[in-house]
């Protein structure tokens, strides 16, 4: 029989598969509703999107380096334990040296072919879901690469080769020299996993953040009584030292607090024969942004206990 829309809705609706998952599996099935579920169960797809609700903070980040360019992805599962599974370090390592031959969006990344499955990344995923019983997401992904020059990375808190709790890529634009580039790149990586700076440089600092801090320090300054010429002078000395703090290279360096980034990298350049520019950073911290659902415990078992 022909498969409808109608049937296809439905089915989605009672799986949370996928709709092209869900077309495929009535017209295996010829229609039948119940054997496409038990089909799309079979499969482990539907058993992978009724996870799929589940909130997945914990996981990995995975960093792979190609000299001028580099990529980090975030893949999170909902446990810490699933965090330690080498099955799921190897999985994070793989979707890792997939996204360095895409662009780095999540898109890209997860209709990439994987080449240990012969699958997408998002169908190994599922598939891995499946198999390892918890929610998984790919959930973010950034890569940087220059012309010239190095991608240096740095991973925080490893839990193995090229996986952790924080990843950060640096590039630096320069013919210099390759090894001292990727020095004082990774140093500057450390450097932004401690400080997380907004921006490279003060005139990139998003606008909409500048002018909200403004307004708070304008508040605040007013709060003085002092006259409207004070004040303004007030809130521009405060603004020059919230760009200082924010901006990368006008930041006090962690190796060396006496100078700036930007002097570090200045100094850089007299040991690698060339200039060097900072031309992007990203930095991705596991579970930043997901709201963790808390659970109570001791509220739970009292619930069972009362039937």
């Amino acid at each position: 029989m022909s498969v409808t829309a109608a049937m296809v809705k439905e089915l989605r609706e009672k799986t949370g598969a996928g709709m092209m998952d869900c077309k495929k599996a009535l017209a295996e099935t010829n229609g039948d509703m119940e054997a496409a579920i038990d089909w799309l169960r079979a499969k482990g797809i539907a058993k992978a999107d009724k996870k799929s609700g589940r909130t997945a903070a914990e996981g990995l980040i995975g960093i792979v380096s190609g000299g001028v360019k580099a990529v980090v992805v975030e893949i999170n599962s909902e446990t810490d334990f699933v965090a330690r599974n080498e099955a799921f370090q190897e999985l994070v390592r793989g979707v890792a040296n997939v996204a360095l031959t895409t662009d780095g969006s999540v898109e890209a990344i997860a209709a990439a072919n994987y080449p240990a499955t012969g699958k997408s990344v998002d169908e190994t995923i599922k598939d891995a879901i499946a198999t390892i019983g918890e929610n998984m997401t790919l959930r973010r992904a950034a890569l940087l690469k220059v012309e010239d020059g190095v991608v240096a990375t740095y991973i925080h808190n490893a839990a193995g080769d090229g996986i952790g709790k924080l990843g950060v890529l640096v590039a630096l634009k320069s013919i210099g020299d390759k090894e001292v580039l990727f020095s004082v790149g990774r140093q500057i990586a450390m450097h932004i996993a401690a400080t997380n700076p907004l921006a490279i440089r003060a005139d990139e600092v998003d606008a909409a953040v500048a002018e909200r801090e403004r307004n708070v320090f304008i508040e605040q300054s007013r709060a003085s009584g002092k006259p409207d010429n004070i004040i303004e002078k007030m809130v521009e000395g405060r603004m020059r030292k919230f760009f200082e703090e924010v901006a990368l290279l006008s930041q006090a360096f962690v190796m060396n607090p006496e100078i700036t980034v930007g002097q570090a990298v200045k100094d850089a350049e007299k040991l690698a024969g060339a200039p060097i520019e900072v031309t992007g950073m990203a930095r991705l911290l596991l579970g930043e942004g997901v709201e963790k659902e808390e659970s109570d415990f001791a509220a739970e078992v009292a619930a069972v206990a009362k039937g």
